[in-house]
């Protein structure tokens, strides 16, 4: 369990990484109680340094001696190196939150968002995970109107940005839109628009495209992006008999995840009943006023920490049925800002 300070010694671990660089930055937002910093990635960062309150500090080498002194681990550098490391920060004495899928399912980790299930950090021993991207802003919308009416099945469509797979797919999409623009006034916008060099992080150009494929393929035919929705929801909210379906595409945005959800639920609740239940709910913002054209969209989301939920309406195909638009900058509190909540948990029940 983590001791009570004042100010706690923390580890960023993948601190040069899309989603380290915004552990840095809201830690210093938020004015978290923070000691010392200690900057961890791979042997490729030897030489960086990086700033926290216009300081800077090396990026160090990754290791199993990194975390002697470390209260507080953030982690976002990949399942594997969580797997290899976390355990010897645990024994070193720290608690981890950690943002990669290697703990996720696991039975004995927590799988936290502080606004939908905080008591369950109580129960940790060492290491609680951080949720997929997709599934916290969903089940922050969505929690609210469980609670209030049982939802029995969901249908989710997500659009998900280019940051969600890291650095390098964020500068893949930068430099084929610039290839395209390039072209543009030769009609040769399309998959033949991008030299073949250009595409790497991708299985296809992204630029100006979709694809209906994040990560890989599984035995079901579904994404394994697909069923760390499903499965991750049902974890979070504590309920396995929510039927839950997934679609999830990779579109060519830089930052903030969309979402298409529908939702049965056993009570009736209207659209103008969800809109007063959103309207209340932590960290919820409503914007829906389709006739002035408001509704949640991604740039408008794009460095903001809350989930933004619209186009809220019944769906007429079913008796207790709601359409909602959910939108979230997922590098913020579909990453970093979800784990250092639940670094601020931990701290307040220390």
């Amino acid at each position: 369990m983590l001791k009570k300070k004042d100010l706690y010694n923390v580890a960023v671990m993948g601190a040069t990484g899309a989603v380290g660089g915004q552990f840095i930055s809201i830690l210093e937002e938020r004015t978290f109680p923070v000691k010392e910093i200690k900057l961890l990635a791979s042997e490729r960062s030897k030489g960086k340094a990086l700033k926290f309150k216009n300081e800077s500090y090396p990026v160090e080498m990754l290791g199993h001696k990194s975390f002697r002194g470390i209260d507080i681990v953030l982690a976002s550098a990949g399942a594997s190196r969580s797997l290899e490391f976390l355990p010897s920060a645990v024994k070193a004495g720290a608690v981890c939150v950690d943002n990669s899928s290697a703990f996720r399912t696991d039975k004995d980790v927590p799988l936290v968002v502080p606004e939908v299930n905080p008591s369950r950090i109580e129960n940790h021993k060492g290491i609680i995970a951080n949720p997929n991207c997709s599934t916290i802003q969903a089940v922050v919308a969505l929690w609210p109107l469980h609670k209030a009416a049982r939802i029995k099945r969901m249908v989710v469509s997500t659009y998900q940005s280019v940051s969600g797979a890291g650095q390098k797919n964020i500068l893949e999409l930068e430099k084929q839109s610039e290839t395209v623009n390039k072209v543009v006034d030769s009609w040769m916008i399309g998959s033949h628009a991008v030299d073949k060099f250009l595409i790497k992080e991708f299985p296809y150009q992204i630029a100006f495209n979709l694809i209906p494929q994040i990560d890989i393929f599984l035995d079901n035919a579904y994404t394994k992006e697909e069923m760390k929705l499903v499965n991750e929801t049902r974890k979070i909210m504590e309920d396995d008999s929510i039927g839950i379906t997934a679609t999830c595409v990779r579109v060519p945005v830089f930052f903030a995840h969309s979402e298409s959800i529908n939702i049965e639920t056993e009570k009736k609740l209207t659209p103008q009943e969800a809109i007063k239940i959103l309207s209340k709910s932590p960290g919820v913002v409503v914007v829906d006023d389709p006739a002035n054209h408001r509704y949640p969209m991604p740039l408008d989301a794009e460095g903001r920490n809350e989930v933004f939920v619209g186009r809220i309406r019944e769906d007429e195909s079913v008796e207790n049925g709601l359409n909602l638009w959910v939108v979230s900058d997922n590098l913020r509190k579909g990453a970093a800002l979800n784990a250092i909540q639940i670094a601020e948990l931990l701290i307040k029940h220390a």
